[in-house]
């Protein structure tokens, strides 16, 4: 089941490839008051603008793959139709309760608790459109290839709890600029739909001569936008830290990796330490005693914390940590990453599991 959001149907589509299954593809599209509206998470079809979506009806599949709060919620209704035999599979933290899902794969940096239909990647299976990235570079070919090298795109994202974007964190995105400058080459900026006004603001005030920037706008046209090309071309990329997924476009491309940390928020310290708590309480590290403790700890607590305050929640800091230590990203003003454990083969795994839905003494005999 896909949604109108390209990136959640690209990890649904990886997966679905990997597996090697007979699939049929089902398109919804949400009303408009829930493209951005976040409908109450139950099964049912009611948030679905029934005109644009596809129909879904009898034969029941045997399995649903799917992504994202709405597309699940339609999911859920369709295994309710079937009696209960369809398995859904969700990529993605979960809305609703985790028992609702026969699986749930998330990366690392959503915190979920160790219970048995939950598998784990390092990285979401977000994949980067190379014929598009090709195209793009054509394209912008000439508009690039005169610029001093080397050329680093320098991406920005937006406000995403528990990180602030503001004037401050605009100055410290023209000393970047600055940096790159000073070693010889050029800095190209780009912004994005969370971009706040005031940072926009010190970029078209401060910003060197030398440096190139582009404003996201609603209304530019696609070709205008200079994402894709960058992706293609630049030797560098420095990304805030609120964007995993523009890091993780840069990570699959394999290019050099910089993370731009922001700053907490107003009430960002205790956030964080929410957030730290959650990671301690879910990723158990052993098998003694105390392990055992933790794991049970996470999830009694998932069952009993309505509110999500620890039990189901992200936690970017252990994400950037990990890309550090695997040598994938460094700190912006580091020199680049050097080898590292790289990226690990998640995909077969989470293959694995699935198939194991459907194996004897599970219930199903397969699709």
């Amino acid at each position: 089941m896909l949604g109108d959001k390209r990136g959640d149907n690209g990890q649904v589509e990886t997966i679905v490839e990997a597996l090697g299954w007979p699939v049929e593809r089902k398109f919804l599209q949400p009303l408009p008051q829930w493209i951005y509206g976040k409908p109450r998470f139950e099964p049912t079809l009611s948030h679905l603008d029934p005109a644009r979506s596809d129909a879904l009806g009898a034969p029941w599949p045997d399995l649903i793959i799917t992504c994202g709060r709405r597309p699940s919620m339609a999911a859920l209704w369709v295994r309710r139709q079937s009696g209960g035999r369809t398995r859904v599979v969700l990529v993605g933290k979960p809305s609703g309760y985790l028992r609702d899902f026969d699986l749930i794969v998330a990366s690392r940096e959503n915190q979920l608790p160790p219970f048995a239909n939950v598998v784990t990647t390092v990285l979401p299976f977000m994949q980067v459109d190379v014929a598009a990235v090709q195209a793009a570079t054509r394209d912008w070919a000439a508009r690039l290839s005169g610029l001093p090298r080397p050329l680093v795109a320098i991406l920005v994202g937006g406000e995403t709890n528990p990180f602030v974007m503001d004037a401050g964190v605009a100055h410290r995105l023209v000393a970047e600029a600055q940096r790159v400058i000073a070693d010889g080459g050029t800095p190209w900026i780009t912004t994005s739909r969370r971009t706040t006004a005031d940072v926009v603001d010190v970029l078209k005030r401060d910003l060197p001569a030398q440096a190139r920037l582009y404003t996201f706008s609603a209304e530019a046209l696609p070709e205008d936008n200079p994402y894709l090309a960058l992706l293609g071309t630049a030797d560098a990329f420095a990304v805030t830290a609120d964007s995993i997924s523009m890091q993780v476009e840069v990570m699959r491309l394999g290019k050099p990796l910089a993370i731009l940390p922001l700053p907490a928020g107003r009430f960002g310290a205790p956030d964080l330490w929410r957030r730290r708590l959650a990671t301690w309480l879910n990723n158990p590290d052993g098998a003694g005693v105390f392990h055992r403790f933790r794991r049970a700890a996470a999830r009694g607590l998932y069952r009993v914390d309505v509110f999500g305050v620890v039990s189901v929640t992200r936690d970017f800091e252990a994400f950037h940590r990990e890309l550090i230590e695997r040598g994938l990203a460094v700190w912006a003003g580091e020199p680049s990453a050097k080898g590292g454990l790289g990226i690990p083969d998640d995909l077969g795994e989470v293959v694995r599991r699935i198939r194991a839905l459907f194996a004897p003494g599970s219930g199903s005999a397969g699709p």
